[in-house]
């Protein structure tokens, strides 16, 4: 690193991957030191900068004796007094006559704590300010099963016996079975071997696993092996706590527990597509049975707190304690399958409860886009709990129409990213590949391939040339829906609205975005696009925030 490096780190800040530390002789000692590389470890790794402040002020690192620290002496120190040994990088960086050491922490995938026995982790305070907090016995429980690979479910059930199962839980199962999702030939099968076939049971003791008391258990057995089972429902119909109800039961149990309450207050609007009426559920079945089982399945059991359904006239919300399974992010989420427990996983894939192929968030995504809603949103997931949130208010009935009518016309079904697409030219009314690309996540080949493809079906029409085009929903749409809509669009094209924003400046001095949409007949969000475009060109500047928030020429 580099003085010069080192001084843009230092500007900003500490961070959840960067600490300071003062290190003049006597402030730090080497249990200290060890304590932070600790730290950083147990959270995603980062640097530990000794010889700064905390407000950012260099004043140096020394050891105890007023000598200059060795870097290698240092590495090796916090390697013997780990465990497991935590390989560090630490350099020397002479900066403003002072020395400032960097220990770069790589990010551990087990578990790690000091010799003398002391684990520590790195997170983010009520006020997003980064600390060192205790590491507690069930997150590193959490951490240990994650890294590891080992199923929670596959665990023994120390001391738990048939007496333990309910009858009526493997009758349950049995039924599910039959349904036309379910593997019948287990509906046969009697209680043994249908824990054998589920992997629940040790093959030569005979002794039983957790998920055998997840899955079957009696009350009494899930309080006593896994008191984290746990379900609560809220129903807060008109913002009044209308229901609030708890579970303690095996996991087929809750899921159809869970579902008799969403579907009892699931209601439809009506579309007619020629003479055919449509019903269109604020909660498709599939996105019902994916957010619920999702949560039962991917649960992490070693965490405390129960899964949480709320359910409101704008959304339904569904959380679970743990984060994503290791490898799973909002950017892959769409495209990997990686259950946190493949037992559980297979049971309900057996039961018919969730998709085979491990297509269910892709489902969900389908079903309410299909139905002229927006895609469930996972943005406030977080390392200790997974949180989808499924809309539930009025559906864009308009859109919803279109996609019927092609689909009943052409006999084929849209692709989900071209539903994506289809959206978000909805929501913004025109928009280029570029802000395509940005909002929907996809690469600019694939975007271009499915924008020419709906442009040949004849559901989206480009505008303008070369890096200026912009695409909208075709004249179709607009026709059928918001004929307004499309006149606005042919009457002031973006090029256009750009002139009069910049000459509406010229005359006054600055503009509002609600001047914007007024003198453009623009929605607010198209009125936000028009001044982005002209900002990203630098023909406008943003002065103030919020109420008092303008534009002036730049």
């Amino acid at each position: 690193m580099t003085p010069d490096e080192l001084r843009a780190v230092i500007a900003s800040g500490e961070s959840l991957h960067v600490e300071f530390k003062r290190a003049t002789a006597g402030a730090l000692s080497q249990d200290d030191i060890t304590e932070f590389a600790v730290c950083m470890a147990n959270g995603e790794g980062g640097r530990i900068l000794l010889g700064v402040e905390d407000d950012g002020t260099i004043t140096g690192a020394t050891d105890p004796s007023g000598a200059p620290i060795d870097p290698r002496a240092l590495a090796a120190m916090i390697l013997n007094r780990t465990q497991p040994p935590v390989p560090t990088t630490v350099t020397r960086v002479d900066i403003d006559d002072r020395q400032v050491i960097v220990i770069d922490v790589p990010d551990e995938q087990a578990p790690v704590g000091t010799k003398s026995g002391l684990y520590k982790r790195r997170t983010l305070d009520l006020h997003g300010r980064p600390e060192c907090v205790p590491f507690l016995g069930h997150e590193i429980m959490s951490m240990g099963f994650s890294t590891t690979g080992r199923d929670y479910a596959e665990i023994p059930a120390r001391g738990a016996t048939a007496a333990d199962l309910d009858p009526d839980e493997f009758s349950r199962f049995r039924r599910l079975c039959l349904t036309a999702k379910g593997e019948t030939a287990l509906a046969e099968d009697t209680d043994t071997d249908i824990l054998r076939a589920l992997r629940l049971i040790h093959p030569r003791t005979g002794e039983l696993a957790l998920g055998a008391i997840l899955l079957f258990g009696t009350e009494a057995a899930l309080k006593t092996w896994v008191p984290t089972a746990e379900v609560l429902f809220q129903d807060e119909a008109a913002r009044n706590l209308t229901a609030n109800e708890t579970l303690r039961a095996p996991l087929f149990r809750a899921a159809e527990w869970l579902r008799e309450r969403l579907d009892a207050r699931n209601s439809e609007q009506e579309l007619t597509v020629g003479l055919q009426r449509i019903a269109v559920p604020r909660l498709p079945d599939r996105t019902i049975r994916e957010a619920i089982a999702n949560a039962l399945v991917h649960r992490d059991y070693s965490e405390l707190g129960p899964i949480r359904v709320s359910l409101s006239p704008e959304r339904l919300r569904v959380s679970s304690p743990g984060g994503f399974p290791r490898g799973i992010s909002l950017a892959n989420l769409l495209d990997e399958s990686r259950p946190r427990s493949v037992v559980l996983a297979d049971a309900f894939k057996r039961a018919g409860l969730v998709d085979r192929n491990g297509r269910g968030v892709r489902d969900m995504y389908y079903d309410l886009l299909r139905n002229g809603r927006r895609g469930p949103d996972y943005s406030a997931t977080t390392k200790e709990t997974v949180t989808v949130s499924v809309p539930t208010s009025d559906a864009d009935l308009e859109l919803a129409r279109f996609v019927f009518e092609y689909e009943q016309a052409q006999t084929q079904p849209l692709t989900l990213r071209q539903l994506q697409v289809l959206h978000e030219l909805k929501a913004t009314h025109d928009s280029t590949t570029v802000e395509m690309e940005a909002a929907l996540n996809v690469p600019a080949p694939q975007l271009r391939e499915d924008l020419a493809r709906l442009s040949e079906m004849g559901l989206v029409e480009p505008r303008g040339q070369g890096r200026g085009r912009s695409y909208q929903l075709t004249s179709a749409f607009y026709r059928t829906a918001d004929a307004n809509a499309y006149a606005r669009l042919q009457d002031i094209d973006p090029f256009r609205q750009e002139e009069m924003v910049l000459n509406y400046v010229d005359h006054f001095g600055s503009i509002t975005r609600g001047k914007v949409a007024e003198l453009c007949r623009l929605t607010p969000t198209q009125a936000t696009n028009v001044l982005k475009r002209l900002r990203d060109r630098g023909a406008l500047r943003l002065v103030g925030e919020r109420r008092a928030a303008h534009y002036v020429k730049a």
